[in-house]
């Protein structure tokens, strides 16, 4: 889409017409105001406002997004362009997008783009973009830091020390090694393709991976990955298992009551991809009852999560097995750095009316375009 230009013959000059631009971030506080590099705030606004202003548009920031007094709910009935993040998202359902009359393009600075019913936004031609590969090895890191801390049993042994407390035998119980495990990943996109890499050197018994579409076969070699296509036969041969997919219809709940029974019993579940992807409650009871030993990971159904959200406490019978932390696997500051600039790149492409990246466009105008939502 090409901006139009208008000439005021009064001024002699030409200025662009004015674009709404609605970003709902998340409120860094003293530390995004000491931290210029916290670009992902209500704080440091992307590092855009400068940039945007110059051209006469109008860039709201807030993290105000729940209720119908909310900021996010004023602003996007007449919001052009529509910014947020996984990390503090505005949830754009089907009744809001009947609101937003004028929104054209909605951008996630950062990856997942869930929080947007995209049904609707097909119906409605609006855009859905995100920084695609922007997070990627920082959400691997950190599902590798997630596993270890599991299997070696670290949170309940750091506990001890803050306590001034010292019984070895207490944590050793229930601290394992994680070569020779079997670690398999939901998912062997960008980012589990990735956790795949990254554990190589652990000298696992297998790596295993489920997913709709085989890893082409150059890429599966590498890492010596073998596909199991029956989801519960899959789980029921690993002692890790790391979900790494999008949310979406088929993925939702996918981790159930039904599904924890087939998990070899004492396994251990990470997921830094999606909370509603994994039932919470049924999550919490497995843990509980020591069908499985652990459960880590950053990503909650709610965002932030209730201060009585079950993830929170839920521990194994040993009273450990938590290693649950707030949304921050793909917001490092050298993730921010990149989704901040994608973000630019792709409100350039869209004022340009330039062609976007392809492997940014989850939704084009009128139709899906990114095959990572589902099988459509």
């Amino acid at each position: 889409m090409i901006r139009e230009w208008t000439l005021d013959t009064h001024l002699s000059q030409y200025f662009y017409n004015i674009m709404k631009v609605l970003a709902i971030l998340y409120r860094g506080g003293e530390a995004a105001q000491q931290e210029p590099r916290l670009l992902g705030t209500v704080e440091n606004q992307l590092g855009i406002r400068e940039w945007l202003e110059s051209q006469g548009h109008e860039y709201i920031v807030s993290d105000s997004k729940e209720g119908p007094d909310s900021d996010f709910q004023k602003h996007i009935v007449d919001a052009e362009v529509l910014i947020t993040t996984p990390f503090h998202p505005g949830y754009l359902t089907a009744d809001l997008f009947e609101k937003a009359k004028n929104l054209k393009i909605c951008i996630t600075a950062g990856v997942g783009s869930d929080h947007i019913d995209l049904n609707a936004a097909v119906k409605k031609n609006v855009q859905v973009l995100e920084v695609s590969g922007s997070n990627v090895v920082s959400v691997a890191e950190h599902v590798v830091m997630s596993i270890l801390l599991l299997v070696r049993n670290f949170v309940p042994a750091h506990e001890m020390i803050e306590r001034g407390d010292w019984q070895v035998s207490d944590i050793a119980r229930n601290a394992f090694d994680l070569e020779g495990k079997v670690v398999g990943t939901i998912g062997a996109g960008r980012i589990g393709y990735r956790v795949l890499q990254r554990l190589v050197p652990f000298d696992t018994k297998e790596l295993l991976y489920y997913d709709y579409a085989a890893l082409p076969e150059a890429a599966a070699k590498a890492v010596n990955a073998r596909r199991v296509e029956d989801l519960k036969e899959f789980v029921s041969q690993c002692d890790v298992v790391t979900v790494n997919c999008p949310l979406h219809e088929g993925t939702k709940g996918l981790v159930n009551a039904e599904l924890l029974k087939h998990f070899k019993k004492g396994a251990w579940l990470v997921n830094t991809a999606r909370g509603a992807i994994c039932d919470k409650d049924a999550v919490a009871a497995a843990l509980k009852s020591g069908q499985i030993n652990g459960y880590a990971g950053d990503v909650w159904n709610v965002q932030p999560a209730p201060k009585d959200h079950v993830w929170r406490t839920a521990k194994n019978p040993l009273g450990a097995g938590n290693g649950m932390v707030p949304h921050y696997s793909g917001t490092t500051l050298d993730a921010q750095a990149r989704y901040a600039a994608g973000t630019k790149n792709i409100l350039d492409h869209y004022l340009n009316g330039t062609n976007q990246e392809p492997q940014n466009v989850i939704v084009g105008v009128g139709k899906y375009e990114s095959k990572a939502y589902g099988q459509r």
